[in-house]
Protein backbone atom coordinates (compact mmCIF):
# COMPACT_ATOMS: atom_id res chain seq x y z
CA UNK A 1 0.00 0.00 0.00
CA UNK A 2 1.22 3.50 -0.75
CA UNK A 3 1.52 5.51 2.44
CA UNK A 4 1.28 9.03 1.00
CA UNK A 5 4.07 11.47 0.24
CA UNK A 6 3.32 13.63 3.26
CA UNK A 7 4.77 11.04 5.63
CA UNK A 8 8.42 11.58 4.76
CA UNK A 9 8.27 15.37 4.51
CA UNK A 10 9.83 17.72 7.04
CA UNK A 11 8.20 20.77 8.58
CA UNK A 12 4.90 20.90 10.47
CA UNK A 13 1.42 19.63 9.59
CA UNK A 14 -1.71 20.68 11.43
CA UNK A 15 0.32 21.80 14.43
CA UNK A 16 2.10 18.43 14.80
CA UNK A 17 5.76 17.87 13.89
CA UNK A 18 6.07 15.67 10.82
CA UNK A 19 7.36 12.20 11.49
CA UNK A 20 9.32 9.77 9.40
CA UNK A 21 7.39 7.01 7.62
CA UNK A 22 8.35 4.37 10.20
CA UNK A 23 7.02 6.48 13.06
CA UNK A 24 3.69 7.08 11.35
CA UNK A 25 3.44 3.42 10.41
CA UNK A 26 3.89 2.55 14.09
CA UNK A 27 1.06 4.88 15.05
CA UNK A 28 -1.25 3.36 12.44
CA UNK A 29 -0.34 -0.10 13.70
CA UNK A 30 -1.22 1.04 17.23
CA UNK A 31 -4.62 2.17 15.98
CA UNK A 32 -5.21 -1.25 14.41
CA UNK A 33 -4.25 -2.95 17.67
CA UNK A 34 -6.66 -0.72 19.55
CA UNK A 35 -9.43 -1.54 17.07
CA UNK A 36 -8.94 -5.26 17.60
CA UNK A 37 -9.40 -4.81 21.35
CA UNK A 38 -12.39 -2.50 21.08
CA UNK A 39 -14.36 -4.73 18.70
CA UNK A 40 -14.88 -7.11 21.62
CA UNK A 41 -16.97 -4.49 23.46
CA UNK A 42 -19.95 -2.18 22.75
CA UNK A 43 -19.64 -0.34 19.42
CA UNK A 44 -21.04 3.17 19.05
CA UNK A 45 -20.18 5.65 16.29
CA UNK A 46 -21.97 8.09 13.97
CA UNK A 47 -23.14 7.22 10.46
CA UNK A 48 -26.42 8.92 9.50
CA UNK A 49 -26.52 12.00 11.70
CA UNK A 50 -30.19 12.91 11.72
CA UNK A 51 -31.61 9.40 11.94
CA UNK A 52 -32.68 9.80 15.59
CA UNK A 53 -35.32 12.42 14.85
CA UNK A 54 -36.60 10.50 11.83
CA UNK A 55 -36.96 7.23 13.72
CA UNK A 56 -38.78 8.98 16.56
CA UNK A 57 -41.18 10.62 14.12
CA UNK A 58 -42.02 7.51 12.10
CA UNK A 59 -42.39 5.21 15.11
CA UNK A 60 -44.66 7.70 16.90
CA UNK A 61 -46.95 8.05 13.89
CA UNK A 62 -49.85 5.56 14.24
CA UNK A 63 -50.34 5.60 10.49
CA UNK A 64 -46.78 4.52 9.70
CA UNK A 65 -46.45 1.14 8.03
CA UNK A 66 -43.83 -1.47 8.80
CA UNK A 67 -42.19 -0.73 5.45
CA UNK A 68 -41.93 2.98 6.28
CA UNK A 69 -40.35 2.24 9.66
CA UNK A 70 -37.87 -0.18 8.06
CA UNK A 71 -36.95 2.41 5.42
CA UNK A 72 -35.98 4.98 8.05
CA UNK A 73 -34.18 2.49 10.31
CA UNK A 74 -32.08 1.24 7.41
CA UNK A 75 -30.57 4.71 7.04
CA UNK A 76 -28.18 3.73 9.84
CA UNK A 77 -26.22 0.48 9.30
CA UNK A 78 -25.28 0.16 12.98
CA UNK A 79 -28.87 0.49 14.21
CA UNK A 80 -29.99 -2.02 11.58
CA UNK A 81 -27.31 -4.44 12.70
CA UNK A 82 -28.19 -4.04 16.37
CA UNK A 83 -31.87 -4.70 15.68
CA UNK A 84 -30.99 -7.79 13.67
CA UNK A 85 -28.87 -9.01 16.59
CA UNK A 86 -31.71 -8.44 19.06
CA UNK A 87 -34.27 -10.12 16.80
CA UNK A 88 -32.05 -13.18 16.44
CA UNK A 89 -31.13 -13.42 20.12
CA UNK A 90 -32.13 -16.47 22.14
CA UNK A 91 -35.02 -14.52 23.72
CA UNK A 92 -36.56 -13.32 20.45
CA UNK A 93 -35.48 -15.88 17.86
CA UNK A 94 -38.14 -17.79 15.94
CA UNK A 95 -37.50 -20.98 13.99
CA UNK A 96 -35.85 -18.98 11.21
CA UNK A 97 -33.41 -16.10 11.77
CA UNK A 98 -34.46 -12.62 10.72
CA UNK A 99 -32.58 -11.85 7.53
CA UNK A 100 -33.76 -8.31 6.82
CA UNK A 101 -34.75 -5.30 8.85
CA UNK A 102 -38.50 -5.51 8.24
CA UNK A 103 -38.65 -8.99 9.76
CA UNK A 104 -36.53 -7.88 12.72
CA UNK A 105 -38.84 -4.92 13.40
CA UNK A 106 -41.97 -7.07 13.17
CA UNK A 107 -40.45 -9.57 15.61
CA UNK A 108 -39.28 -6.97 18.14
CA UNK A 109 -42.21 -4.56 18.05
CA UNK A 110 -42.11 -0.78 17.70
CA UNK A 111 -41.47 -0.11 21.39
CA UNK A 112 -38.19 -2.03 21.39
CA UNK A 113 -37.25 -0.64 17.98
CA UNK A 114 -37.91 2.91 19.15
CA UNK A 115 -35.96 2.62 22.38
CA UNK A 116 -33.02 0.73 20.89
CA UNK A 117 -32.75 2.93 17.80
CA UNK A 118 -33.05 6.19 19.65
CA UNK A 119 -30.54 5.17 22.32
CA UNK A 120 -27.94 4.27 19.71
CA UNK A 121 -28.66 7.25 17.47
CA UNK A 122 -28.61 9.77 20.28
CA UNK A 123 -25.31 8.39 21.53
CA UNK A 124 -23.91 8.68 18.03
CA UNK A 125 -25.08 12.27 17.71
CA UNK A 126 -23.17 13.15 20.88
CA UNK A 127 -20.01 12.19 19.05
CA UNK A 128 -20.49 14.52 16.09
CA UNK A 129 -18.12 17.19 17.37
CA UNK A 130 -15.31 14.65 17.06
CA UNK A 131 -16.15 13.99 13.40
CA UNK A 132 -16.06 17.54 12.02
CA UNK A 133 -12.70 17.11 10.32
CA UNK A 134 -13.96 13.99 8.53
CA UNK A 135 -17.46 15.17 7.61
CA UNK A 136 -16.83 14.98 3.86
CA UNK A 137 -15.29 11.53 4.12
CA UNK A 138 -18.12 10.09 6.22
CA UNK A 139 -20.76 11.64 3.96
CA UNK A 140 -19.09 10.11 0.90
CA UNK A 141 -18.98 6.74 2.65
CA UNK A 142 -22.68 7.01 3.46
CA UNK A 143 -23.59 7.93 -0.11
CA UNK A 144 -21.45 5.06 -1.44
CA UNK A 145 -23.20 2.65 0.93
CA UNK A 146 -26.62 3.94 -0.15
CA UNK A 147 -25.84 3.58 -3.86
CA UNK A 148 -24.35 0.11 -3.30
CA UNK A 149 -27.45 -0.92 -1.33
CA UNK A 150 -29.78 0.33 -4.07
CA UNK A 151 -27.76 -1.57 -6.68
CA UNK A 152 -27.89 -4.69 -4.51
CA UNK A 153 -31.66 -4.49 -4.26
CA UNK A 154 -32.26 -3.91 -7.97
CA UNK A 155 -29.72 -6.51 -9.13
CA UNK A 156 -31.11 -9.11 -6.70
CA UNK A 157 -34.66 -8.35 -7.77
CA UNK A 158 -34.01 -8.35 -11.51
CA UNK A 159 -31.35 -11.02 -11.90
CA UNK A 160 -31.65 -13.50 -9.00
CA UNK A 161 -34.06 -15.25 -6.67
CA UNK A 162 -32.38 -13.72 -3.63
CA UNK A 163 -34.37 -11.60 -1.19
CA UNK A 164 -33.99 -7.98 -2.41
CA UNK A 165 -34.41 -6.62 1.13
CA UNK A 166 -31.65 -8.84 2.46
CA UNK A 167 -29.46 -7.72 -0.44
CA UNK A 168 -30.23 -4.07 0.34
CA UNK A 169 -29.29 -4.55 3.99
CA UNK A 170 -26.01 -6.21 2.96
CA UNK A 171 -25.17 -3.26 0.73
CA UNK A 172 -25.86 -0.78 3.51
CA UNK A 173 -23.55 -2.50 6.01
CA UNK A 174 -20.78 -3.65 3.67
CA UNK A 175 -18.52 -0.68 4.54
CA UNK A 176 -19.43 -0.45 8.22
CA UNK A 177 -15.78 -1.11 9.02
CA UNK A 178 -14.79 2.08 7.21
CA UNK A 179 -17.24 4.16 9.25
CA UNK A 180 -15.87 2.68 12.45
CA UNK A 181 -12.24 3.28 11.46
CA UNK A 182 -12.89 6.93 10.62
CA UNK A 183 -14.61 7.47 13.95
CA UNK A 184 -11.79 5.77 15.84
CA UNK A 185 -9.20 7.89 13.98
CA UNK A 186 -10.62 11.03 15.59
CA UNK A 187 -8.83 9.93 18.76
CA UNK A 188 -5.41 10.09 17.03
CA UNK A 189 -4.60 13.81 16.51
CA UNK A 190 -1.78 13.19 14.06
CA UNK A 191 -4.06 11.09 11.83
CA UNK A 192 -6.61 13.92 11.94
CA UNK A 193 -3.81 16.19 10.71
CA UNK A 194 -3.03 13.75 7.86
CA UNK A 195 -6.34 12.70 6.26
CA UNK A 196 -4.58 11.24 3.23
CA UNK A 197 -2.70 8.82 5.47
CA UNK A 198 -5.98 7.86 7.15
CA UNK A 199 -7.66 7.33 3.79
CA UNK A 200 -5.01 4.82 2.77
CA UNK A 201 -5.36 3.04 6.11
CA UNK A 202 -9.14 2.80 5.79
CA UNK A 203 -8.99 1.52 2.22
CA UNK A 204 -6.51 -1.20 3.14
CA UNK A 205 -8.12 -2.44 6.36
CA UNK A 206 -11.84 -1.64 6.34
CA UNK A 207 -12.85 -5.03 4.92
CA UNK A 208 -11.21 -7.11 7.63
CA UNK A 209 -12.29 -4.70 10.37
CA UNK A 210 -15.80 -4.71 8.93
CA UNK A 211 -16.09 -8.50 8.87
CA UNK A 212 -14.97 -8.69 12.50
CA UNK A 213 -17.43 -5.94 13.40
CA UNK A 214 -20.38 -7.54 11.58
CA UNK A 215 -19.58 -10.91 13.12
CA UNK A 216 -19.42 -9.31 16.58
CA UNK A 217 -22.84 -7.77 15.91
CA UNK A 218 -24.21 -11.26 15.32
CA UNK A 219 -25.27 -10.92 11.69
CA UNK A 220 -26.05 -14.09 9.70
CA UNK A 221 -22.91 -15.81 8.45
CA UNK A 222 -23.74 -15.50 4.75
CA UNK A 223 -24.19 -11.72 5.08
CA UNK A 224 -20.81 -11.46 6.80
CA UNK A 225 -19.22 -13.72 4.19
CA UNK A 226 -20.75 -11.70 1.35
CA UNK A 227 -18.61 -8.75 2.41
CA UNK A 228 -15.39 -10.76 2.19
CA UNK A 229 -13.04 -9.43 -0.52
CA UNK A 230 -15.74 -7.16 -1.93
CA UNK A 231 -13.03 -4.72 -3.06
CA UNK A 232 -10.73 -7.39 -4.57
CA UNK A 233 -10.75 -7.71 -8.34
CA UNK A 234 -12.19 -10.92 -9.75
CA UNK A 235 -14.14 -11.92 -12.83
CA UNK A 236 -17.56 -10.29 -13.07
CA UNK A 237 -20.22 -13.01 -13.30
CA UNK A 238 -22.51 -12.88 -16.32
CA UNK A 239 -25.34 -13.54 -13.88
CA UNK A 240 -24.90 -13.23 -10.08
CA UNK A 241 -25.48 -16.53 -8.27
CA UNK A 242 -24.92 -15.53 -4.66
CA UNK A 243 -25.24 -12.63 -2.26
CA UNK A 244 -21.47 -12.17 -2.52
CA UNK A 245 -21.79 -11.84 -6.33
CA UNK A 246 -24.57 -9.27 -5.96
CA UNK A 247 -22.54 -7.19 -3.52
CA UNK A 248 -19.41 -7.40 -5.65
CA UNK A 249 -21.03 -6.05 -8.82
CA UNK A 250 -23.06 -3.49 -6.85
CA UNK A 251 -19.93 -2.18 -5.14
CA UNK A 252 -18.31 -1.77 -8.55
CA UNK A 253 -21.38 0.07 -9.79
CA UNK A 254 -21.13 2.43 -6.81
CA UNK A 255 -17.49 3.32 -7.44
CA UNK A 256 -15.18 0.57 -6.18
CA UNK A 257 -12.69 1.58 -8.87
CA UNK A 258 -11.78 4.59 -6.73
CA UNK A 259 -10.71 2.31 -3.89
CA UNK A 260 -8.78 0.04 -6.25
CA UNK A 261 -6.57 2.97 -7.22
CA UNK A 262 -5.37 3.14 -3.61
CA UNK A 263 -4.19 -0.45 -3.98
CA UNK A 264 -1.94 0.63 -6.87
CA UNK A 265 -4.19 -1.05 -9.45
CA UNK A 266 -3.55 0.59 -12.83
CA UNK A 267 -6.37 1.96 -14.95
CA UNK A 268 -5.81 -0.59 -17.72
CA UNK A 269 -6.52 -3.37 -15.23
CA UNK A 270 -9.58 -1.54 -13.93
CA UNK A 271 -11.00 -1.28 -17.45
CA UNK A 272 -11.00 -5.08 -17.68
CA UNK A 273 -13.54 -5.16 -14.85
CA UNK A 274 -16.12 -2.89 -16.44
CA UNK A 275 -19.72 -3.97 -15.96
CA UNK A 276 -21.41 -5.43 -19.01
CA UNK A 277 -24.65 -4.29 -20.68
CA UNK A 278 -26.89 -6.61 -18.63
CA UNK A 279 -25.90 -4.70 -15.52
CA UNK A 280 -25.69 -1.27 -17.09
CA UNK A 281 -29.26 -1.48 -18.36
CA UNK A 282 -30.29 -1.34 -14.69
CA UNK A 283 -28.47 1.99 -14.22
CA UNK A 284 -31.52 4.24 -14.35
CA UNK A 285 -33.53 2.09 -11.97
CA UNK A 286 -30.65 1.87 -9.48
CA UNK A 287 -29.99 5.60 -9.48
CA UNK A 288 -33.68 6.45 -9.21
CA UNK A 289 -33.95 4.15 -6.20
CA UNK A 290 -30.84 5.67 -4.58
CA UNK A 291 -32.08 9.22 -5.19
CA UNK A 292 -35.47 8.34 -3.74
CA UNK A 293 -33.86 6.89 -0.61
CA UNK A 294 -31.54 9.92 -0.33
CA UNK A 295 -34.56 12.24 -0.41
CA UNK A 296 -36.21 10.12 2.25
CA UNK A 297 -33.16 10.53 4.44
CA UNK A 298 -32.85 14.24 3.67
CA UNK A 299 -29.51 13.93 1.87
CA UNK A 300 -30.31 14.33 -1.82
CA UNK A 301 -26.75 14.32 -3.23
CA UNK A 302 -26.45 10.78 -4.63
Amino acid sequence: MGVGKDMAQTGRTGGFPDKFANDLAAQRFQMLEDLAKELAGPVLFPTCFDVAARIRKVTNDPDSTLEQVATVVQADPLISSKLMLLANSAVNAASQPAREVGTAIARLGLTVVRSTSLTLAMRQMLLLKNMVNFADMTHQLWEHSLLTASACKVVAQRMTRLDPNEAYFTGMVHDLGAFYMVYRATQYPELVARPQSLKHLVVQWHESVGMTLLDALGLPEDIVEATRDHDCQRAIPDVPHSLQDVLYVSNIFAGAYFEWLYHDVDRATIERYALGPRYLELDDEIREHAQSMARTFGVDRT
